[in-house]
């Protein structure tokens, strides 16, 4: 790799994550990058998932000083139920073609631009109660998308804040920071799979990891200066970004 490509990397690295706070899908953008540079799709993937501990744990640094962590008393399970998911997906990955992800993407993006078209108030205000039906779903899909973050990651973050907001009658702030916390173990837990196996590549990943964790400290403290109205507006907008994105990489 070049030090035009490296630069290059680094830039596209620092702004994905001061975003991807508060949006997530960071791997879409990351990912397809790398690979342009000529990095094998495992090694890209591992090496990504290995920067992504430091984003995760540089965009939760920020929270830990309010109450918004704090006051869920489900994270133990949440991060439990991630954890168990994770590992399965990231054993998927050395099976499986990473180039069958973009319509699932697709699906996953257009359900969540539904959802949150149709359900205003959603990660606005809170319920006094969720029903045990809802919670669940919730828990129940947790797993599930733990199991596509150790796979891929990319739409991961995005898709489970919408299911924190749809389902555990999180606000859009309490979203972002408990996905930050998941996403610590998520990603740790594929990488360590990933090393096991020799493909992550450590000189690039500690460079991209560092600018991630400086650009998702800077992220975080700008969305806990948002409103949750302006974080759902953020949010809704890169979903139909990604969407569209990733309906037009399939068909071609």
């Amino acid at each position: 790799m070049t030090t035009t490509q490296l630069i290059f990397l680094i830039a596209i690295f620092l702004f994905t994550s001061f975003i991807g706070v508060v949006t997530g899908s960071n791997s879409l953008i990351t990912v397809p990058v790398m690979l342009e540079f000529g990095i094998s799709p495992a090694s890209a993937i591992a090496t990504n998932m290995f920067a992504l501990i430091f984003m995760s744990i540089g965009g939760t640094i920020p929270f830990l000083k309010g109450d918004t962590l704090k006051q869920r008393k489900d994270i133990i399970l949440l991060t439990i139920l991630t954890v168990i998911g994770s590992i399965l997906g990231a054993l998927l990955v050395l099976i499986i073609p990473s180039n069958t992800m973009p319509l699932l993407i697709s699906i996953f993006m257009i359900a969540v631009l539904i959802f949150s078209i149709t359900n205003r108030n959603k990660g606005i205000e809170k319920k006094e109660k969720v029903s045990p039906t809802a919670m669940k779903i919730g828990y129940g899909l947790t797993f599930l998308l733990g199991i596509y973050g150790g796979f891929f990651s990319g739409g991961y973050v995005t898709t489970l804040t919408a299911v924190f907001v749809s389902f555990l009658n999180m606000t859009f702030v309490e979203a972002v920071a408990v996905t930050k916390v998941l996403n610590i173990f998520s990603s740790l837990i594929a990488t360590l799979i990933f090393m096991t196996k020799g493909l992550v590549d450590f000189q690039l990943g500690i460079i991209l990891g560092i600018t991630m964790f400086f650009g998702a400290m800077l992220g975080a403290k700008f969305a806990l200066k948002l409103s949750n109205l302006w974080l759902r507006r953020i949010f809704i907008i890169t979903v139909v970004i990604l969407a569209v994105r990733n309906i037009l990489q399939w068909l071609t």
